[in-house]
This record gives structure tokens, C-alpha cells and sequence, in this order.
């Protein structure tokens, strides 16, 4: 390139997006010794100014680091299909319990995930809380059976001996309130299970304003209609709480049940003990 007298040839450099800050160079084919560059005229040399060192980065972004799961979340998932749960993570295992999409209420059947192992073979199969007699029973479902995963972070406890039943939010108790169980001829059962729906906008007054349908199950009542699952449920007797009043579910006061319906959600582990 020939450069004329007088001319100026001015050079910009700029570094898009990283906060570099822009050289010019200004190039006079007059300029004496105290210039930044000479270039004679019909020559192609061209003075050049090196660019200024980046600033240093006001911060730097540390490694991502691997969110750790609390110690009161609890994982559920809802069945997609009929499926047969096996002792272990195989077809090849034992049968233990077959579970229906749906509930006997007719919504969505859940169950508790409790453990994941991927076998030789390639396939996910979840362990789960399963619905089942005997209570307590757990097994193992392939993961394609299962719909995404939610999690809770309540747990319910009722205590038989006390006639009380306590909701815990991450550990700390929010809710208490007293409760009336089964009769000795019909107990309610003891054990580890969850809360698979709620209902409401019941006929009948007896179940009060909501109703919650657990996993437990009466070990006496197996004939009753649909298998003598135990419910939490408001009352229509509030004088009868607390108390053994029932055929094994669990009654609350209805301002009580009201109350607990806005802060548990379906999917809640229930822990019933003696």
C-alpha cells in the first residue's frame, strides 16, 4: 500500500465482548524521530502500536459444584401403567405385588421411591413403597413403569399412643392437632407409608371437608370395598376426637384437617407408630 504525504492511516483493534480496551496507531509519512511510525513515500511498510495488556477480570467464575440433596426430600412418582414389583431389579426376581395405575378413588396411583440400580443388562429399575398387604412391603418396578419424578420435603407423623398427628416442613414441626383411631377390634395399622391423594367436596358430611388416602392398609378389614385402605379425614362427631372412634382411619377435627390440607401435599411419607 502507498501512503501520500500527509495522509494519516489509523488502525483499530478491538476485542468484542471481553473488555479489552481499543488501539489506534495514526501513521504520518512526515512524522519525525518522536513519532509513532515512518513509512516513506510509495513504501508498503506500515508502523504498528502493540495492543495494551487485558485488565484483570473483576472476578472468575468458580467450577460448578454438585447441588447436594437435602435430608428431608423425599422423591415420589406416579405409575404410568399396570406393573408387577419384584423383589429385585430384574424380571427374574420374585413377584411381591402388582399396582394399578389408578387408585380405588380414581386418581393418579404413586408410590415412594426409596432406591435406583441400572442392571448388566442396561435397564433402570427404581425400588419402591409399595400399596400393598402386608403393609410395609417394598419392591422393585422397571423405571419405564413410572412418570417423572416430584419431590416433598413434609413427613406426617401419627402417634397412637398420644392421639396426635404432627406435620414436619424440613424437619420442624408446623401442624399438630388431635386424632381419633381405630378401635382394638379394628386398629390402625403401624409402619412407614405416604400419602397418595386427596379428596374433597364429599356428600356425605362423616368424611368432613377433605380426605386424605394413604398406602396403609387394614390388616382386618381386607373385604371392604376397595382393599380397606386407611384415610385421614375430617369428622361429623368432633366430641368422639381424641379417641379409638374408628375402623382404622385416622379423624381430625374438621378446622384441623382444613388446616393440614394447605400444607401437605400428596406424596407426604406418613409414619404410624404404636
Amino acid at each position: 500500500m502507498s501512503l501520500s504525504r500527509g495522509m494519516r492511516l489509523v488502525v483499530v483493534a478491538a476485542l468484542a465482548g471481553a473488555g479489552v480496551g481499543v488501539a489506534v496507531a495514526s501513521v504520518r509519512s512526515d512524522v519525525g524521530k518522536g513519532g509513532v511510525a515512518h513509512s516513506a513515500p510509495g513504501s508498503s511498510r506500515v508502523g504498528v502500536v502493540a495492543l495494551a495488556d487485558p485488565p484483570q477480570p473483576a472476578f472468575e467464575v468458580p467450577a460448578p459444584a454438585r447441588l447436594q440433596p437435602s435430608a428431608f426430600e423425599v422423591t415420589w412418582a406416579p405409575i404410568r401403567r399396570t406393573v408387577t414389583a419384584r423383589s429385585g431389579p430384574g424380571r427374574g426376581f420374585e413377584a411381591v405385588g402388582r399396582v394399578g395405575a389408578r387408585t380405588p378413588e380414581g386418581t393418579t396411583n404413586l408410590v415412594l421411591v426409596l432406591g435406583r440400580e441400572q442392571t448388566g443388562a442396561g435397564s433402570l429399575w427404581v425400588r419402591v413403597r409399595l400399596p400393598v398387604l402386608p403393609n410395609n412391603t417394598t419392591g422393585w418396578v422397571p423405571r419405564s413403569a413410572l412418570g417423572g419424578y416430584a419431590v416433598v420435603r413434609t413427613h406426617l407423623l401419627v402417634d397412637l399412643g398420644d392421639r396426635r398427628a404432627t406435620l414436619f416442613h424440613n424437619g420442624a414441626a408446623v401442624f399438630a392437632a388431635a386424632v381419633g383411631i381405630g378401635t382394638a377390634a379394628y386398629p390402625t395399622p403401624t409402619g412407614r407409608f405416604y400419602v397418595r391423594n386427596k379428596l374433597t367436596r364429599y356428600r356425605n358430611p362423616f368424611y368432613g371437608p377433605v380426605a386424605f388416602g394413604t398406602s396403609a392398609r387394614s390388616a382386618v378389614l381386607t373385604d371392604w370395598p376397595a382393599g380397606g385402605f386407611v384415610g385421614l379425614h375430617g369428622t361429623n362427631r368432633p366430641g368422639l376426637i381424641p379417641g379409638r372412634v374408628s375402623h382404622g382411619c385416622i379423624r381430625l377435627h374438621n378446622r384441623a384437617i382444613l388446616r393440614l390440607a394447605a400444607l401437605m401435599p400428596i406424596g407426604t411419607p406418613l409414619t404410624i407408630r404404636a
